[in-house]
C-alpha cells in the first residue's frame, strides 16, 4: 500500500522538504515527487476530505490505465473444467478463443488472465478449534523397519498420527498394518495418552475406517464406529482429496516424518515393543518442544486449553473387535475364522452380524445379542451350545442308555426287560441305542399299556426287536390274550430198521 496520505501530509501540511518525507515515509525522494506530480494532476488539495479512504485516494492518484479497446472476456469456469479433460491445454483453449474472438487476448495475457481467476477460487476458511473437541487422524507415508530374530525377515512398521485441533498435542504408535484394528486401538491408546476423549474424530478415508466415503453421509466401519460410541466421539471423515479438510494432521504428520521417522531411519528393531519404546521417548521431545512463532510449546498448550475440555474416559477400556455380517446355514452355525459357531436354530437362514475378539465371539440378529462363544482357534471343528438345538435334535443327542432305561421302567416291567436285553444285546452301542429309541419314539403313536403288552408279547414268543414290536401294535396283536403252548409229546415211532434204546445197552454190555 502506498502511504500516499502520510507524504501529501508531511509536504503540504507541513510542508517540510522532499527529502525529510522520504526519510519519515521511508521511500526514495523520487517517488515522493511523482506522489506529489500526480496529486497536482489529480486536483489534490490538502487537507483531504476524511470521507476519502486510503483505497479511494489511492485510485485518485493512480487511476487504473484506460484501454482504448475491449477486449472480449473468456468464460473462465469453462476454461477450468475444459482443462480437466485428458488431453486439453491452456494453448488449445486459446486457439479456440481466437477463433471465436479475432481481437481477444493474446496467448500470454490469456494464460496470466486464467491464473489470477484461478487463485480467487481457491480460497480457504480458517478454521477455529474449540479445546477438546476434535482429533485429526492419518498414518505416516514413511515407515520404520521391523527384522524377526529368527528369520531375519524385514517387515514395516506404519506410524499412526492423531493431533488435537485446538493443542495440536500429538500421539503416535507404530503398527504392521493399517487395518481396522490398528485404527481402532491406536485411537484407544491416544485417547489414555491424553487422558480424555474428544468430542470429535475427523479421519482420512481409508476402508478400514470408513467403507464408503460421501462427503454427506460416510458409511463407517464398524468396528471404528462402535469403538467411537464407547468413548461419545462422532466421527467426521475429512472429505475425499480434500487435505485442508485435516491440515493439523497432515502438518503432524509431517513434524512426526522428521523428528521420529528421520532420526530413527538407520534403526532396526526386532519387534513392535522395541520400536513403539523409541518412538515414545521421541514423541515427549517433539510435544515438549517450543513452537516456532507461538509462546510454550504443545505439551503446554494442552495443560492449558485441551486438558480439561477432554470427556473423560468411561470405566472400561474398548476392547477391539471385528465385525462382520454373515447368513445362518441350515444347521443354524455360522463360520468365523475357518470354525463353526451355533446360533438358536430359529434363526437358520437369517443374516446376522458376528462380533468377534480375541477371546469371545459375540452373535447379534438385530443389534441384539442372541450368542456368545469363547472363540476357538480349532479349524473346521464346531462349537454348539446345548440350548441352540432344535428340540428334536436335543431330544436325540440327549438319549442316553439310562434315560432309555429310566423311561421303559416308567411304562412296565416288560418293557423295561425288552430295552434291557437290547442295550445288553450284540452291536456298536450307537446301534443298540437307536432300536431302543425306536421303542421310545413308539409312545408319539400308541397308549404305553399297549406298549407294554406287545413287549410282553415279545418277551412270550422271544422275538425281542423293534420290527417285531411295531409289528405286534399295527396288527393289534397286543390285545389278545396270551395263550400257554404245550410241550409237545414225545413220539415212538415203530418199525424194522429203529433199534431202540434197549439195543445199545445191550451192546454196551456184551462189550464189558
Amino acid at each position: 500500500m502506498r502511504r500516499i496520505r502520510e507524504i501529501l501530509r508531511i509536504c503540504w501540511g507541513c510542508r517540510l522538504s522532499h527529502r525529510q518525507a522520504a526519510e519519515s515515509v521511508g521511500v526514495s525522494p523520487s517517488t515522493v515527487s511523482e506522489v506529489l506530480r500526480r496529486a497536482e494532476v489529480a486536483g489534490l488539495t490538502w487537507p483531504i476530505a476524511d470521507e476519502i479512504d486510503d483505497a479511494a485516494l489511492e485510485r485518485v492518484v493512480y487511476p487504473a490505465p484506460n484501454y482504448s479497446h475491449n477486449r472480449p472476456e473468456p468464460d473462465w469456469s469453462y476454461v477450468h473444467l475444459e482443462l480437466s479433460k485428458k488431453g486439453v491445454t491452456l494453448s488449445l483453449l486459446w486457439q479456440e478463443y481466437k477463433e471465436a474472438n479475432p481481437d481477444g487476448y493474446q496467448f500470454t495475457q490469456f494464460c496470466e488472465l486464467y491464473r489470477r481467476w484461478r487463485k480467487t477460487q481457491n480460497i480457504t476458511i480458517r478454521q477455529t478449534h474449540k479445546a477438546g473437541e476434535k482429533t485429526f487422524s492419518d498414518f505416516a507415508g514413511k515407515t520404520l523397519k521391523i527384522r524377526d530374530p529368527n528369520t531375519g525377515e524385514e517387515r514395516k512398521a506404519y506410524l499412526f498420527v492423531t493431533t488435537l485441533g485446538a493443542s495440536n498435542y500429538s500421539y503416535a504408535e507404530a503398527f504392521l498394518a493399517q487395518d481396522a484394528e490398528a485404527w481402532s486401538v491406536g485411537h484407544v491408546r491416544a485417547f489414555e495418552y491424553f487422558g480424555g476423549a474428544p468430542r470429535v474424530i475427523v479421519p482420512d478415508n481409508p476402508k478400514a475406517a470408513v467403507i464408503s466415503a460421501s462427503n454427506y453421509e460416510p458409511v463407517l466401519n464398524e468396528s471404528f464406529r462402535r469403538m467411537a460410541a464407547h468413548y461419545g466421539c462422532a466421527v467426521l471423515p475429512a472429505r475425499v482429496r480434500k487435505p485442508k479438510d485435516k491440515a493439523k494432521v497432515e502438518s503432524a504428520v509431517g513434524l512426526h516424518e522428521r523428528w521420529i521417522v528421520a532420526r530413527l531411519r538407520n534403526r532396526t528393531f526386532f519387534s513392535l515393543r522395541e520400536c513403539n519404546e523409541a518412538i515414545w521417548e521421541l514423541l515427549e521431545q517433539v510435544n515438549a518442544r517450543p513452537f516456532q512463532k507461538l509462546p510454550d510449546s504443545r505439551k503446554i498448550a494442552f495443560e492449558m486449553i485441551d486438558k480439561c475440555a477432554l470427556q473423560p474416559l468411561p470405566q472400561t477400556r474398548y476392547e477391539f473387535a471385528e465385525c462382520v455380517r454373515k447368513r445362518v446355514g441350515m444347521d443354524y452355525h455360522v463360520e468365523f475364522d475357518r470354525h463353526w459357531y451355533s446360533v438358536p436354530h430359529a434363526l437358520a437362514g437369517r443374516e446376522i452380524e458376528v462380533r468377534a475378539t480375541t477371546t469371545t465371539i459375540e452373535i447379534l440378529y438385530q443389534n441384539r445379542r442372541i450368542a456368545s462363544h469363547v472363540r476357538s482357534t480349532k479349524a473346521g471343528a464346531h462349537s454348539t451350545l446345548p440350548e441352540h438345538l432344535s428340540p428334536s435334535h436335543r431330544a436325540y443327542i440327549e438319549l442316553t442308555d439310562q434315560k432309555i432305561l429310566a423311561w421303559a421302567a416308567g411304562v412296565g416291567s416288560s418293557t423295561f426287560a425288552v430295552v434291557q436285553k437290547l442295550l445288553d444285546g450284540e452291536g456298536y452301542p450307537e446301534e443298540k441305542r437307536r432300536r431302543c429309541s425306536g421303542i421310545v419314539n413308539l409312545h408319539k403313536h400308541y397308549p404305553t399299556s399297549r406298549i407294554e403288552a406287545a413287549c410282553k408279547r415279545a418277551l412270550h414268543a422271544s422275538t425281542i426287536s423293534y420290527r417285531s414290536i411295531k409289528s405286534i401294535l399295527q396288527h393289534r396283536l397286543d390285545e389278545q390274550p396270551l395263550t400257554q403252548i404245550a410241550p409237545a409229546p414225545a413220539i415212538t415211532i415203530i418199525h424194522e430198521n429203529v433199534r431202540g434204546a434197549e439195543y445199545f445197552t445191550t451192546k454196551e454190555n456184551q462189550s464189558c
